[in-house]
């Protein structure tokens, strides 16, 4: 019997809940495209799509997991190796010592030595064809600008030779180190994947509890898509939490009911670490000694700047991009009436000041990137722990 963990699986692949989805632009699925794309020869690949959306996840379906190589771009610094890496994510002894024994007949004795060894390119591409791996370099955007450039030139000729490569990275920090190189134009195999849709969403929750014996109303699936911020493996995540409250409960109820959603959603952020992150941004840089404005809110709260955008974040509807307008909407309708607003131009140097703040840190702490007048959530994970963790 089928338990809820082998059904509901965020942080691995779904074989009960695995939901194929078609590009609007294009009209043909994900898988589809991805399959075409790698078996052109000569042709790199390039998944764009937002973070949490599946995209290692339709790796997995279309080319299988023994047969994927994956790095992420948080292994790069500038000094880093790059067919070294790729060989040791292989499994390959890059370079090394053996020992060699060899045998003076005339005497009758033996003698050893030490020699090294060093793989070059060429055979770290052959082994890679041989095995039928595929290089997938997740998060590309991560790597340093400098090495960015640099891979793109090391994959330049690797595909050539018939080395497969996806490289994964987010809409908005797009490759352009892939994109802008003259060499790759015209090898480039490009697949914008699209937001899941509530819809799409909600077939996970569907098809899931259906499994399980388990009744859910569209309605009652339509909220909890909405709040897993098009995200599967959010949405993964609340479904899986929802099982274990109704287990835990022992009456043996065999339906999700709505009472039972905010209980679920903040179950499901114990195992999310973004309470270092949002008091960071709570606290914003450092003064030297120079106090803020205040503004007064209508539950009559008084905030700075930076706890009015981080409040301002979580407020309905949750969205994971923000128009500058939007943000300033949002933060002057928090404000009481008759209150000082802040000015246009310091929210948009407090947003500034934020992706500054937490630009220089550990992966965890990107999570937002304020770009030509658009405050983009790079994280769903962490906005839905901004609205549901304590």
């Amino acid at each position: 019997m089928l338990k809820a963990e082998d059904i509901f699986r965020p942080g691995a692949f779904p074989e009960y809940t695995y939901i194929s989805r078609t590009s609007a632009n294009s009209g043909l699925t994900y898988e589809f495209r991805l399959n075409q794309a790698i078996k052109v020869s000569g042709f790199l690949t390039s998944l764009v799509g937002p973070s949490k959306m599946g995209k290692t996840i339709l790796c997995e379906k279309v080319i299988g997991l023994e047969h994927i190589v994956e790095i992420s771009g948080a292994d790069f610094d500038e000094g880093t190796d790059f067919w070294k890496l790729v060989a040791a994510k292989a499994g390959l002894s890059y370079e090394g010592q053996f020992t060699s024994e060899q045998e003076i007949t005339e005497v009758g004795s033996k003698f050893s030595k030490k020699e090294t060894f060093a793989l070059t390119k060429d055979k770290i591409i052959d082994y890679y064809k041989e095995k039928e791996l595929v290089l997938v370099i997740d998060d590309f955007h991560y790597a340093p600008e400098v090495k960015r450039m640099q891979i793109a030139q090391q994959l330049k000729d690797a595909i050539r030779r018939g080395f497969k490569t996806i490289v994964v990275s987010l809409p908005h920090r797009a490759d352009e180190a892939i994109r802008q190189n003259a060499d790759l134009s015209g090898r480039l195999s490009l697949i914008n994947m699209e937001p899941w849709t509530v819809k799409d969403l909600e077939q996970i929750a569907k098809v899931g509890f259906e499994q399980l014996g388990i009744s859910i109303d569209t309605s009652i699936a339509g909220q909890i898509a909405v709040e897993s911020l098009t995200s599967p493996q959010l949405m993964q995540y609340i479904c899986l939490n929802i099982c274990t409250i109704l287990e835990m409960d022992r009456k043996g109820c065999n339906a999700v009911k709505q009472e039972i959603l905010e209980t679920a959603y903040r179950y499901t952020t114990a195992n999310f670490e973004y309470g270092e992150v949002i008091s960071l941004m709570k606290k914003g840089p450092n003064t030297r000694g120079k106090s803020r404005n205040k503004f007064r809110t209508k539950e009559g709260y008084e905030y700075d700047m930076y706890e009015l955008i981080v409040k301002s974040i979580a407020e309905n509807p949750p969205i994971m991009q923000l128009e500058f307008e939007e943000v300033k909407g949002r933060i002057y309708n928090l404000l009481a009436d008759g209150c000082e607003k802040p000015k246009p131009q310091a929210i948009r140097d407090g947003l500034a000041k934020l992706q500054e703040l937490l630009g220089g840190r550990e992966d965890i702490f990107r999570v937002l990137e304020w770009k030509e007048r658009v405050l983009y959530i790079l994280d769903p994970l962490f906005l839905f722990y901004l609205r549901w963790g304590r």
